[in-house]
């Protein structure tokens, strides 16, 4: 006789081929199997509480035991160079092309290329704990898994919520963007492509189909192959490389250095006021640190693919925020769209389409790492049971989890 669905699903330390989508797979625990167990569970609840709080995990519960719960290993395919890529893809989106303009008219000026110096700074020294996190416990659970190791199962319970939300709210932004970036390709206002409801009350009644199209396809991409999306997304960041050296050659073309004075306008409150706002556009590399189970060598590929994509990303804010203030005075940047309107400033209004591709494109990336990185905590939370463990499943031939789809 084989080992029961509750073996497949929750025993610790042995592999099924497959298991089904029964009861067991949602809610295997022991209080869920009769009304009698979940009575004398609730008035136990503040007992297991109290244990929860002072609960820590393991290194070998983390790496082992829990990994055993998704049945398959997840494959390791992925080098530095992936995890460079994922990188960049991540972190560059929309937030260069429009937090630039904004944090320079009202709070840095010129000197917003060290706004993004300082702030660069502060994110390389969460890609150094990120790096730590992923190195001591390579797991798809990233810090959710360090923190139930170094901090215990309360607070990685706290931070499991936390994570879930940032990435569903963030995801839902994101695609929103796409919509709007996607208009201005079109000529068209991003109004035109959403769904008006009168009977919803307002900032809630225009609802966006594109934006949920965009969300399925990147899902299933991400849901298909790691792998897969690892060349997907090294060729779109490609593709954006070059449009980014489009926008700093062309933009150079038109620079007047005297638009650089007074280089600092608001003083160095100003500038540090800045680099507060400019490291919203640096969020996203946290999502790399989750890659670390399909990484080949942890301890040298993350530490390199990580840092390098900082750097490489770091330098490309600086050099981007330089030529749009050389090519406009800071007084007249515009907050909503700084490049676009640079470019029809200097007669060059058709670049504005090339700006816009390069968004869609970053924010394309930015959402497919953003599903494998969800994806990947949202099994190792399933791994916990904090949430179903059927969400914890990795598939026999894709090696893809079951979350993913989620």
């Amino acid at each position: 006789m084989g080992p029961s669905n509750d073996d497949a699903c929750g025993g610790e330390g042995i592999r099924r081929r497959s298991c089904g989508c029964s009861k067991e797979d949602f809610l295997p625990e022991e209080s869920f199997k009769s009304w009698g167990n979940y009575t004398k569970a609730l008035k136990a609840t503040p007992a297991r509480l109290l244990d929860r709080l002072t609960a820590r995990s393991g290194e070998h519960t983390e790496l082992v035991e829990m990994k055993a719960r998704s049945q398959h290993e997840m494959k390791k395919s992925l080098t530095w160079w992936d995890l460079m890529w994922f990188g960049i893809g991540a972190v560059i989106g929309a937030g260069i092309f429009v937090l630039t303009g904004l944090e320079t008219k009202k709070h840095a000026g010129p000197a917003v290329v060290l706004s993004y110096v300082v702030s660069g700074v502060s994110a390389m020294l969460s890609v150094f704990c990120y790096t730590e996190f992923a190195v001591e416990i390579p797991a798809a659970g990233g810090s959710f898994a360090y923190l139930r190791v170094e901090l215990g199962d309360f607070v990685a319970f706290i931070a499991a919520g936390n994570i879930l939300l940032e990435y569903v709210i963030g995801g839902a932004a994101v695609a929103r963007s796409w919509t709007s970036y996607f208009a201005t390709l079109c000529n068209h206002h991003p109004n035109d492509f959403r769904i008006h409801v009168s009977t919803f009350p307002d900032d809630y009644n225009q609802l966006d189909p594109i934006a949920i199209v965009v969300i399925i396809v990147i899902c299933t991409l991400a849901v298909a192959s790691t792998k897969g999306s690892s060349r997907f997304n090294y060729i779109a960041s490609i593709f954006h490389v070059a449009i980014i050296l489009f926008i700093v050659i062309a933009g150079l073309t038109k620079a007047n250095p005297k638009n650089f004075t007074p280089f600092a306008p608001y003083g160095p409150r100003g500038i540090f006021v800045a680099s507060a706002v400019l490291f919203f556009a640096y969020v996203g590399f946290d999502a790399v640190s989750t890659m670390a189970e399909e990484t080949k060598n942890p301890a040298k590929d993350i530490p390199i693919g990580l840092v390098g994509s900082m750097v490489i990303t770091t330098l490309a804010y600086c050099i981007l925020a330089v030529t749009l203030c050389l090519m406009q005075p800071y007084q007249q940047i515009d907050e909503d769209a700084p490049f676009s309107v640079a470019f029809e400033a200097v007669g060059w209004g058709w670049a504005k389409y090339i700006v816009a591709a390069g968004a869609i494109k970053g924010m394309t990336t930015v959402l497919l790492v953003s599903a494998v990185g969800q994806a990947r905590y949202l099994t190792h939370i399933a791994r916990t049971h904090m949430i179903s463990p059927w969400f914890a499943k990795v598939h026999e031939r894709a090696r893809a989890t079951a979350g993913s789809a989620w």
